[in-house]
Parts: structure tokens; C-alpha cells; sequence
């Protein structure tokens, strides 16, 4: 399915105006952190001072929690070979983590990564977030799930649209001060959507991180946020760096202005 790139932390800027189709932000580096460029990126969230972060791929699938500024990966658990790891969020004292297309999710305990039950759910998973009150979940359509946390039964759906049209291939997914922010494969692109009625507010171009001539796997994906210190990072599968980054309102890349008109014909 999809694969890794490098890592990204970024702060927020205003989005675009709710008249005409969302633009496109730009992102300014502020920090390069190590990032393992082994590891194909699936989830990623931040939690006391530590990043966690699901891997994917049959045979190597897991999550690890590493320390941000070293990259060190203080502790791991790994899924049996026959899984795909995808998202990953912390709920209270647990970790849920989807697989591709098992139609399984496991449930960890978050102090010893130690397996506490397990959840299913109808398609493919994707990514996962939350905020106060549902877990969310994308299943690599233009419609996000929203799940009860204790049941990880769905509650209800968003459907996500840009300038109309439903944006399709949403992946890894954040909360980030009351909007989700989602990768969109096979783009450059991180859509920053309205939770209350699904339009995409802006699109972010993070185009200029990662490996300077990446494979077709080394896309972006994975955002965490520090809520304490507005950091966000970023990153993608496979790449090698972690970046602490803050959104523009200079416009993004031609490409990724021509990706984003793209997704909005429908």
C-alpha cells in the first residue's frame, strides 16, 4: 500500500478564506531532526515529550516510541507477519492501532505496549485521530468514520470535500486545534478540514521536505502535535529527516497548486 517519508514538525498559520476553492499553503523549516529512514510511516502521534509511530508493510509492521530529537526508539512491538500496520492513536492508557486489510485493530496497553483486546471494523483502515470526544478514522476514501473511544463502534460519518468534490485517498490523520489535518497519498498535499461540515479550509504543500529525488513509496505521511507547545511534525515514508516546520500563507509549489485544482474537478 503506501510507504514512508521523512519527518516534519510545523506551526500553524490562518487558512484560506471560505469564499472560492481552499488554497495552497507553503511550509518554512524551523528544525531538522533524524528521522529513521527504514521505517515505513503509517501513524504518528505525540504524547509527554515522546513521538509514536506505526509502520507498515507484511513482515516488518509495528510501532515504536521515539524520542524526537535523537530519533532513538526508546521502546517497539512488532504485529505478526501477516499484518499491515496503519494508524495509531493514544486513548487515556491505551493504544489502538489499525491494519490495512484485516478489517482487525489491536489494543495496547501505552505504558508496556502490552496487548489488551482487540477491534473490527468494516473496510480497509487507514489512518486514525481523535479529539475530546470520538476517535476518527479514514479508510483511504473521501468519508471519515467517527468511532465511540470505549466501543470503537461508529458513532457517524464526514464526507470531505474541496470546492465541492470529494477528496479522495485521505491517510494519516491529526487533531490539530479543532480542524484535521489528513495526508492525501500519492500527493504532497495535507488537507485542513472542517469538522463540522467537512470542507477542506486550505491545503498545506509540503513538497520541499523529504528526499530530494524520492521513489514512488517515499510519500508524505505521518503529523503529530504537540498541543502544549503548538509544534507539529511531519514526516513521510522512508525519509531520513525529521522536520520542525511552520505553515505560510505564500503559496505552495506550481505542482502542488496543479494537484490541488486537480483534486477540485470533479
Amino acid at each position: 500500500m503506501r510507504k514512508i517519508m521523512p519527518l516534519a514538525l510545523i506551526a500553524l498559520a490562518g487558512c484560506g478564506s471560505d469564499n472560492g476553492p481552499p488554497k495552497v499553503q507553503s511550509v518554512e523549516v524551523v528544525r531538522v531532526l533524524p528521522h529513521d529512514s527504514q521505517a515505513f510511516t503509517e501513524g504518528l502521534f505525540f504524547k509527554d515529550g515522546m513521538l509514536f509511530e506505526s509502520t507498515g508493510e507484511e513482515g516488518t509492521s509495528g510501532f515504536r516510541k521515539v524520542t524526537p530529537e535523537t530519533g532513538e526508539i526508546a521502546a517497539r512491538t512488532q504485529l505478526g507477519s501477516e499484518y499491515f500496520g496503519e494508524g495509531i492513536i493514544g486513548w487515556k492508557d491505551r493504544i489502538y492501532q489499525l491494519t490495512w486489510k484485516n478489517q482487525k485493530g489491536f489494543i495496547y496497553n501505552a505504558k508496556d505496549f502490552t496487548p489488551i483486546g482487540e477491534f473490527a471494523y468494516q473496510g480497509e483502515g487507514w489512518g486514525l485521530t481523535h479529539n475530546d470526544r470520538s476517535v476518527i478514522m479514514s479508510d483511504g476514501t473521501a468519508t471519515l468514520r467517527f468511532l465511540d473511544p470505549d466501543t470503537m463502534a461508529q458513532q457517524s460519518t464526514l464526507a470531505v470535500t474541496a470546492n465541492g468534490c470529494p477528496v479522495k485517498e485521505l491517510n494519516e490523520l491529526e487533531w490539530i486545534d479543532g480542524e484535521i489535518w489528513a495526508n492525501i497519498w500519492r500527493t504532497d498535499l495535507i488537507a485542513r478540514i472542517d469538522p463540522a461540515s467537512g470542507k477542506v479550509k486550505s491545503f498545506v504543500d509540503v513538497a520541499a521536505l523529504g528526499p530530494p529525488m524520492p521513489s514512488e513509496d517515499e510519500v508524505p505521511n505521518g503529523i503529530a502535535y504537540d498541543a502544549g507547545t503548538k509544534r507539529i511534525f511531519v514526516t513521510g515514508k522512508m525519509w531520513p529527516q525529521l522536520y520542525q516546520v511552520k505553515v505560510s500563507d505564500a503559496p505552495g509549489a506550481g505542482a502542488s497548486v496543479d494537484a490541488a485544482a486537480a483534486l477540485m474537478r470533479c
